[in-house]
């Protein structure tokens, strides 16, 4: 019976601290990509950041590259051609910038760091949810203040500003630390 009790105890504190240590020292981060996948991130995201400043003050680039594209379901406001599925003529350029931003962006944002360790996990963790609020509170600031086509931009810059916010959080975040260091 007292050695049923000791194996019983044993067997509380093996699994009450031992395991609980198991867990804390392997860190699940199997969603970041491999480091070496942060230099074309880089490269896409800048890439696509220019290139969109640069289509924001030229109307979007109506004209530029135009291609026969299938589309899912076309509603155009002057030609009566409406229906699902159709091959139309379209400017591809702001697709493709659109693309490289948010690739860019998701390769710079969940690629593991030369050293990746718990601290950098918490910066990681807390930049993002941080990025997620700020960028509601802007969407709701300009839901409230922001009308008519003008907040059909903002709309496009919200497909991004969750991305831009973390990312640039996140960095700050580890400059400021390398910087305390």
């Amino acid at each position: 019976m007292f050695l049923c009790k000791v194996y019983l105890s044993f067997i509380k504190v093996y699994f009450t601290f031992v395991k609980s240590i198991q867990k804390t020292n392997f860190m699940k981060t199997t969603y970041l990509l491999p480091h070496r996948f942060k230099i074309p991130g880089w490269i896409l995201f800048s890439l696509g950041i220019i290139s969109g400043i640069i289509l924001l003050f030229n109307d979007y680039g109506d004209d530029a590259l135009p291609f026969k594209v299938l589309t899912i379901y076309n509603d155009p406001i002057f030609d009566g051609n409406s229906g699902y599925f159709k091959i139309i003529d379209n400017s591809i350029l702001d697709e493709l910038v659109s693309i490289a931003i948010i690739v860019g962006g998701l390769l710079v944002g969940f690629s593991r760091e030369k050293v990746e360790d718990e601290y950098i996990y918490k910066l990681r963790k807390d930049s993002l949810a941080w990025a997620i609020v700020f960028n509601y509170l802007v969407l709701l600031f300009t839901i409230i203040f922001i009308y008519d086509f003008t907040f059909f931009h903002v709309l496009v810059f919200n497909m991004f500003t969750p991305l831009v916010f973390f990312i640039f959080r996140f960095n700050f975040l580890k400059f400021k630390a390398n910087s305390n260091d």
